[in-house]
């Protein structure tokens, strides 16, 4: 078109020439068309690919989010993972933040020095006179300093005055029993001499007392050090123990405590009010159809005993199997699914009682893997301590239709909030996901408010087997399966004794020595020795206070 537009003017008076320039003409043109048709397919096909690479890239930018949501949100369970993993476990309140803890900047208070508050009444002073007294000689001054020392005179005696010390003797004898013999002093035929019977023993032909046995027992089992520890103690009092004699000593020992435990289990399954709770426990034997060392110490906490099982594994049918089939009443227990799936919780007659201190848990895990979460977790947190005021107050004014009133009026305003809030499409995840178990285990987290003496948690449970883990820790757990079952058995009956306010090394002396006097073997009847069938006196000697322990089990 350039080169037609550049040409010189042509001369179209021509009848030749104007044929030609007409026919050059419909060439240009047709080459025009042809240009324009393979414009406008090119135009098309870019037009395509513009909008196919819009659509590739707006698909990029959706993939893009979701993956920086997922690295935020994988983030966030980094954090809370290393705070549950490494943060301080205790529930305790501190000076620093804990894995447990989600600490509010404006609710910070002032540090105040440790010890007695000044203007706070102090500690009374403990009485000791129950302990036996030694008295030492009279200590005088010496002769020189019996005078006035202005003029001389001699001093003379008024009076005296004591000062008491505490002092502690630990003695380790050995007990020699002498055994009269006698002989005839006739001619009759048969036996010449006669000896007296020998002194009762725990183990026949053992050498280690009672008294030795009551300390291995509380020094491993209800202050959780290893045995090699107490031997070692002892070893600088000048006594030496081989440690297999005191493991074949305790392997003996551990059939004895077998009648007094299954007591406490049959009485422990017909509680009413239950709480359960499990942890890890390392038994170094092999075992049909287990894989490694790792079982499972279970406790079961009724009113008036508490029960430890040691099982191999982790599954509904150890709770399922501890209660009857018909079992009624209420368990207490955490979120875990083994407890959902026990018989007599899905036919209806065994009810579940969910811990709000995992529910609370939940909201600080989210403030702490999410900071810019931590004001809907702090305000969640908020609420939740207001259900425990409420629920102190209801409980300290029983029959107080105000203080009732409140706590249901607390529960109701938890329940509306967490409908609203999982209604809101922008509700992050952790948010959402928290709150749908909040939802999904509501009926069970609810059943304190008609029941006051269902607690609102399963912190006692725990507490119980705090001891348990510092031994799984020290002493490593147990090195063969009869050693795992006197744990638990030991546990079970140490734990029972502390809510029953028992001094341990009183009844397990009395018991031992009972024990010893049957010639080693448990006593025939054991009843006289379970702490719901003392008396007052006897309960008196073994150091228990007159009172009856809290919330006694009508059954």
């Amino acid at each position: 078109m350039e080169d037609l537009l550049l040409e010189p003017e042509l001369d179209l008076d021509r009848p030749a020439f104007a044929g030609e320039v007409l026919a050059q003409l419909r060439k240009e043109i047709a080459d025009l068309r042809a240009e324009v048709a393979r414009l406008r397919r090119e135009n098309l096909e870019l037009r395509q690919q513009a909008a196919y690479w819009k659509g590739m890239h707006a698909q990029a930018c959706r993939r893009l989010v979701k993956l920086e949501q997922k690295v935020e949100h994988l983030q966030g369970e980094n954090r809370k993972l290393q705070a549950q993993a490494f943060g301080r476990k205790s529930e305790k309140q501190g000076h620093r933040d804990r894995s447990n803890q989600l600490d509010d900047p404006q609710e910070a208070k002032p540090s105040r020095p440790r010890g007695h508050q000044r203007g706070q009444p102090g500690h009374q002073r403990r009485d000791y006179s129950h302990l036996p007294v030694r008295l030492d000689p009279p200590r005088e001054l010496p002769e020189a300093e019996r005078v006035c020392p202005e003029c001389g005179l001699p001093l003379v005696a008024c009076g005296m005055e004591e000062a008491e010390q505490l002092e502690i003797e630990t003695v380790i004898y050995r007990r020699l029993t002498q055994r009269c013999r006698y002989k005839r002093t006739c001619q009759c035929p048969g036996q010449r001499t006669w000896t007296a019977p020998p002194g009762p023993k725990l183990i026949p032909k053992g050498l280690l007392g009672v008294s030795l046995w009551v300390e291995i027992l509380i020094d491993k089992f209800a202050s959780q050090r290893p045995t090699e520890r107490l031997l070692g103690q002892w070893q600088l009092l000048g006594l030496d123990l081989a440690s297999g004699t005191v493991t074949d000593g305790l392997r003996r020992l551990q059939p004895l405590f077998q009648p007094v435990w299954e007591a406490l289990r049959e009485r422990n399954r017909a509680s009413l009010l239950t709480q359960a709770d499990e942890t890890r426990w390392l038994v170094f034997c092999d075992w049909q159809g287990k894989v490694g060392h790792t079982w499972w110490l279970w406790v079961f906490g009724g009113s008036d005993t508490v029960v430890y099982l040691l099982d191999p594994f982790r599954s509904h049918d150890v709770p399922e199997n501890h209660f009857p089939k018909n079992a009624s009443g209420i368990l207490l227990v955490d979120r875990y699914s083994g407890y959902k799936a026990m018989a007599q919780v899905k036919a209806g007659t065994l009810l579940l009682a969910f811990c709000w201190a995992h529910v609370r848990r939940d909201f600080v895990r989210v403030g702490k893997g999410w900071p810019e979460l931590k004001a809907w977790a702090l305000a969640w947190l908020q609420r939740l301590r207001e259900l425990y005021r409420c629920n102190r107050q209801r409980l300290s004014h029983l029959g107080d239709a105000s203080a009732d009133a409140a706590l249901r009026q607390a529960v109701t305003a938890c329940e509306q909030q967490a409908v609203v809030e999982l209604a809101d499409p922008r509700l992050r995840e952790p948010c959402r996901k928290v709150l749908t178990s909040l939802q999904e285990h509501w009926s069970g987290l609810t059943l304190f408010v008609d029941d006051p003496r269902i607690p609102m948690d399963n912190n006692t449970s725990e507490r119980r087997l705090r001891g348990p883990a510092l031994g799984r820790k020290n002493y490593y757990g147990s090195g063969a399966f009869w050693s795992g079952q006197l744990a638990a058995m030991l546990f079970s009956i140490l734990a029972t004794l502390k809510l029953w306010r028992i001094n341990p090394r009183t009844w397990l002396r009395w018991y031992l020595e009972s024990c010893a006097a049957a010639g080693g073997q448990a006593p025939k009847d054991i009843q006289p020795f379970l702490p719901w069938n003392l008396s007052a006196d006897r309960r008196a000697d073994l150091g228990l206070a007159t009172e009856e322990p809290a919330n006694p089990d009508s059954s």
